[in-house]
């Protein structure tokens, strides 16, 4: 069977763009994985009242930066995120029971 140059033209280009499609799904994955590390890594900072560096500890499923001469703790705004997603789960979950 024979094909016509437009239709291995039509083939060829649907090849290439299930290419294009393929690397471009690989693209984000490989994206989401190295931010997921990089949100993950631990946020080096100096503590605002004595400029000791702040260490890295955590508490539950939160990363906190806390000074040890005990001048305060932080966190980044994604331990916020968690802090506050678990308030409120706990507090949809009080309701629930009562």
């Amino acid at each position: 069977m024979q094909h016509s140059s437009g239709e291995k033209d039509r083939l060829g280009d649907k090849l290439h763009d299930v290419e294009a499609a393929r690397e471009d799904q690989w693209a984000r994955q490989h994206d989401a994985e190295l931010l997921k590390q990089i949100r993950e890594r631990p946020v080096k900072l100096n503590c605002p009242k004595c400029g000791m560096q702040l260490a890295a500890r955590k508490s539950g499923p939160v990363v906190l930066q806390s000074c040890s001469k005990e001048h305060g703790a932080w966190v980044t705004v994604d331990q916020l995120n968690v802090v506050v997603k678990n308030v409120a789960a706990n507090n949809h979950s009080t309701r629930s029971r009562r």
